[in-house]
């Protein structure tokens, strides 16, 4: 039993994928926790699955991985609240890209700090290029309350 431990322990980590199921969009490394408000990490659900996008609440920002650069994009709009400091529909903007993000939440109890993406889309768009849209489910983790 040890010799598998420590034979997985010092496997690779699984690669981060380049493209999504052949699209520009890659993966992304794994994140952290926001140090306040929440985050939505969101995961392809096609053919290749890994970790497409993260949502942060709290500046009001997206991380993506976009013809293999991380790519960070400002909040621009939003319609709807959806939870956990984010809208149902939420416009992100950024170097000539544009994003849009929608999100269906769904709160469990057995859940704290958090809740399920069940569904949601992003679209990406950018100047002379075919627009992307890419299904996606996660999870919402929030920062640890002190008082």
């Amino acid at each position: 039993m040890m010799a598998l431990l420590l034979a997985l322990a010092a496997a690779d980590p699984p690669k981060t994928p380049t493209s999504i199921d052949g699209l520009p969009l890659g993966g992304l490394p794994p994140q952290s926790l926001p140090a306040r408000g929440c985050a939505a990490y969101l995961f392809s659900t096609g053919k290749t699955r890994a970790l497409v996008a993260v949502a942060g609440a709290e500046p009001g920002s997206l991380r993506l991985s976009m013809g293999g650069r991380t790519i960070d994009l400002a909040r621009s709009n939003q319609a709807g609240s959806a939870g956990y400091g984010f809208a149902l529909t939420t416009d992100y903007a950024a170097e000539q890209m544009s994003a849009r993000l929608d999100l269906e939440i769904q709160t469990r109890r057995d859940l704290t700090q958090g809740a399920i993406v069940d569904r949601g889309t992003l679209r990406v768009d950018r100047p002379g290029e075919d627009s992307i849209i890419l299904p996606l489910a996660g999870l919402i983790g929030c920062a640890t309350q002190t008082s």
